[in-house]
């Protein structure tokens, strides 16, 4: 085992920088025998690592090689299997369980034994040691100096149970000196003993020597001693010195002390001084108004620019010295009180006087306003005076007043309402809630006589508007439909009837008024939202900049509609001071605009619906000139209350296009035909083209083009529904005609406008148009020739029975006498005849509108013609060489035709 020892150390380990401490040649449990060693390394670099390495022979024999290696802090238990019996087998628990069967008990106990050992030295874990015996792990086993290696120069010690080295190896100086003893000895290879024996001798010589030199030298020890006797002496002298040194510098100290306390009590006197001087400055100079500042608060002229701007930098410095950032303690002194106390007097007296003003400059702007109203003579209410003579004298002019001085007056004092705004909210709601009740009676007052004047103009005479009971300046329709129905009889003289229109409304039709009223109408509506747009936005402009509501911050107050209706958004109770909860600055404009202009949308509303009683055809210009004007203020500012306002308007004005649409729709519906007249073009497919040239002109480059084509579809479909609904009822003109006729209307219509959204209808019109047409003619044709058709009915009868063309001739009721018999009935002058009767019938049918009789004719030749070269086919291939033939020919049938074309 120590050769193998040997062996194994000097080729696995040793490369590794490993020392082999044990080893036990084992086999596994259960399974042919096949001998490997399990060994016990530590690394001989630190950190030390302890590893159980498996060894096993090479197949061959001749060498050994290592298998696998565990690390000794990964096993778990080490079970000898039996503490008390000798028993070779033993297990060993690591990620999973090793059997060994160990080839003598004595090298088992010895393994186990070094493993306990090596737990106990290096490892914190401890491993379990099961069924091993106590004795075993109390002493460590005896290894003796065989089982180390020989040339390791290490071996593992069994009395203190400890690894120790038992040899330290010499360095280079060492092996040197060595060297050159043993030269100068003869005998120090060949007599060991002699060699020593020398060496003890030369030792003890040198011993000797130490000590006489040791005894030579007391005689300068005792001076040195001397020396230092005196050393002490002087070190004594010196330290009485520093201590009469110590009692001097002592005092100077104290006087010191005293001169640094008093410079540290000027320097804080100075320090406080300078920082109470640094005080006093800062209150006077932020809590200080001049007193030119201070008349101008209380005696100020606000009614001049330059009182104006001198109270605006007053106020500005009041508001400074008020909103100062006091330091800590200075709201305690009583100077600072009174002069907070003082500012807050002559901040309350001048906003009061300011609000005072500002309400009475409102007054004032209110009266002048109301003044110029009458000079214009807008109120129809004055007694005994003759209120058509004043609206025919001033419907010429359709105009606002311009609010732009009193604007421009009132901006004067923004600064100041600025002001007013961050000191006082309460005065400055109270001037708020004050200047909307003014100007919401005056804008409501202007914009009802300016509606009022423009529904005069819209109706033309005053005549005329006192039928549609327009009283005052109540901008109300208060007449009676049947007075409207009268006025629109009267305007439309010896027109057309009306009872089956397509746009009859209130038994007045759109294709009654002239195109100059509607043109009238439009440039009309157009002026009134041109007047009311920049009316709004200068108003809204003046709110924002007068009011500073132009910055969007979160402000105090919350307005909602209902609140305004109730009388306005600062109507509830509240502290002064204290502002309402709104969501934003742009709500509360629009708040304030919805109060001073809230007659704008039922004024708006009241003309859109004069203008739709007038004329539904109206609806279209309207919806066009709103649209523009509601995308024009959407860009501007999408939550505004003009976008609003119009948007709101707008919806008012689609609901009645789209009424309108409907009307015509249920109109179709209605229409009877005459049952003794022709059809002729059907009242509501004319209208559908009056209304289609209409609708495109005033639609052309239009922002809601598509409300427009959906109207198309939605009126094309009833169209075409309609046609074919009378066209069925219809007894004294056939079916084909009404839908050849109107159809053809309704694609030239569609093709002279070029409506694209309608192109699937014009060719679906042109189709129906065809096929009704080739309908017509071939029913209206029929058999011009008909015993000539009867007799070639039966020779295609037999050549389907199967008899051949050429042998037709030999059937005894179709030979050629008979053939010659039936030509003779149809000479020339009984063809033309015929054709001529037919003409008339085709006229009688058709209406002169459309003109479509030279189209049917030239049509029904056609089909006569391929009737004619049927027949001769027929000749040809039945009867061949018999040279009978028809008594006219194609160009006879083109004469006869042209002829009697010409000749009616």
């Amino acid at each position: 085992m120590t050769a193998i020892k040997h062996a194994l150390q000097r080729d696995i380990f040793t490369p590794n920088d490993e020392r082999l401490l044990s080893i036990v040649n084992v086999c596994k449990a259960g399974k042919k025998k096949k001998n490997c060693f399990l060994c016990a390394t530590v690394t001989t670099e630190r950190p030390v690592q302890v590893k159980m390495v498996k060894v096993k022979k090479s197949d061959k024999g001749d060498f050994y090689k290592r298998q696998i290696a565990w690390l000794l802090r990964d096993l778990a238990v080490v079970d000898a299997k039996d503490a008390i019996k000798e028993n070779p087998e033993f297990d060993l628990h690591f990620e999973k369980i090793y059997k060994w069967v160990a080839s003598s008990t004595a090298e088992k106990n010895a393994f186990i034994s070094c493993i306990w050992k090596l737990n106990q030295r290096y490892l914190r874990k401890k491993i379990d040691f099961v069924n091993v015996s106590s004795q075993l792990l109390e002493e460590l086993p005896k290894v003796t100096e065989e089982s180390v290696p020989s040339g390791e120069n290490q071996s593992v010690t069994g009395g203190d149970e400890e690894v120790v080295d038992v040899y330290q190896e010499l360095n280079a100086r060492e092996e040197q000196d060595i060297e050159i003893m043993m030269e100068g000895c003869e005998c120090a290879i060949s007599n060991a003993e002699a060699f020593a024996e020398r060496l003890s001798r030369e030792l003890q010589v040198l011993d000797g020597a130490n000590i006489q030199s040791i005894m030579a030298s007391e005689k300068q020890v005792n001076i040195l001693m001397k020396l230092l006797d005196e050393a002490l002496k002087e070190v004594d002298q010196i330290e009485l010195k520093l201590s009469s040194y110590e009692e001097m510098l002592q005092s100077v100290k104290e006087q010191m002390d005293q001169i640094s306390e008093s410079n540290h009590l000027i320097h804080l006197s100075n320090t406080n001084n300078v920082k109470l001087l640094s005080e006093i400055e800062f209150l006077v100079n932020h809590m200080d108004l001049a007193k030119g500042h201070i008349k101008a608060l209380q005696e100020g002229d606000l009614a001049s620019s330059r009182g104006i701007e001198a109270c605006t930098n007053a106020a500005d410095a009041l508001l400074q010295c008020m909103n100062v950032a006091l330091r800590p303690g200075h709201d305690m002194l009583l100077a600072v009180k009174q002069q907070q106390q003082r500012f807050s007097d002559l901040r309350e007296q001048f906003a009061r006087r300011l609000a005072s003003h500002l309400n009475n400059v409102f007054v004032q702007q209110f009266t002048q306003a109301l003044l110029q109203l009458y000079n214009r003579s807008y109120f129809l209410s004055v007694p005994g005076h003759d209120q058509s003579s004043t609206l025919a004298q001033h419907s010429v002019e359709l105009a606002l007043p311009n609010h732009h001085p009193f604007h421009r007056d009132l901006l004067r004092y923004a600064k100041l309402m600025e002001w007013l705004k961050s000191t006082d909210y309460g005065k400055y709601e109270g001037l708020t809630k004050n200047y909307m009740d003014y100007l919401s009676r005056l804008y409501e007052r202007e914009i009802k006589d300016f509606f009022e004047v423009a529904k005069i103009k819209m109706t033309g005479t005053t005549k005329e508007s006192k039928k549609f009971g327009l009283h005052g300046s109540s901008g109300k329709l208060t007449g009676s439909t049947s007075s409207l129905n009268k006025l629109s009889v009267q305007s439309s003289g010896n027109r057309r009837s009306q009872s089956s229109s397509l746009l009859d409304m209130g038994n007045m039709s759109a294709s009654d008024l002239d195109v100059a009223d509607r043109t009238k109408f439009d440039k009309i509506f157009e002026q009134v939202l041109s007047e009311l747009e920049p009316l709004c936005l200068a108003e809204q402009d003046f709110i924002s900049k007068f009011f500073k509501l132009q910055q969007h911050q979160s402000m105090p107050g919350t307005m909602t509609e209902a609140e305004d209706l109730d009388g306005g958004p600062f109507s509830r109770q509240h502290n002064a001071g204290v502002p309402l909860p709104v969501s934003s600055e742009k709500d509360m404009i629009r708040q304030m605009m919805i109060k001073i202009f809230r007659c704008i949308e039922p004024e708006l509303n009241n003309l859109i619906a004069l203008g739709d009683k007038i004329d539904s055809f109206n609806s279209l210009y309207m919806l066009v000139k709103m649209s523009h004007h509601v995308w024009t203020a959407q860009n501007v500012d999408p939550a505004s209350f003009l976008s609003t306002t119009l948007g709101n308007v707008l919806v008012t004005v689609k609901r009645n296009f789209d009424k309108c649409i409907s009307n015509q729709i249920r109109q179709m519906e209605e229409v009877k035909i005459s049952k003794k007249s022709k059809v002729g073009i059907l009242p509501f497919v004319a209208e559908f083209e009056e209304f289609a040239g209409l609708a495109e002109s005033i639609f052309k480059n239009a922002e809601r083009r598509g409300d427009l084509d959906k109207a198309y579809t939605k009126l094309i479909r009833g169209v075409f529904v309609n046609v074919e609904k009378v066209a069925n009822e219809s007894q004294k003109t056939p079916r084909d005609v009404v839908m050849m006729e109107n159809f053809h209307h309704i694609f030239a219509t569609l093709s002279r406008l070029k409506i694209s959204c309608l192109e699937a209808e014009k060719k679906e019109a042109k189709q129906k148009y065809t096929d009704h047409l080739q309908s017509y003619v071939i029913y209206s044709l029929g058999q011009p020739l008909e015993k000539l058709n009867h007799f070639f009915e039966g020779v295609e009868a037999r050549v389907a029975q199967g008899i051949r063309e050429e042998e037709v001739s030999y059937q005894l009721a179709f030979n050629k006498q008979e053939l010659r018999k039936v030509i003779k009935e149809y000479p020339g002058k009984e063809v033309k005849k015929g054709l001529d009767n037919l003409y008339k019938k085709v006229d009688k049918h058709l209406c002169e509108e459309e003109n479509l009789l030279q189209v049917v004719w030239h049509s029904m030749q056609d089909e006569f013609i391929r009737q004619y070269k049927h027949f001769e086919g027929l000749i040809a291939r039945c009867y061949p060489g018999s040279g009978v033939t028809m008594e006219f020919t194609i160009q006879d049938i083109l004469d006869y035709c042209s002829s009697i074309a010409q000749s009616h």
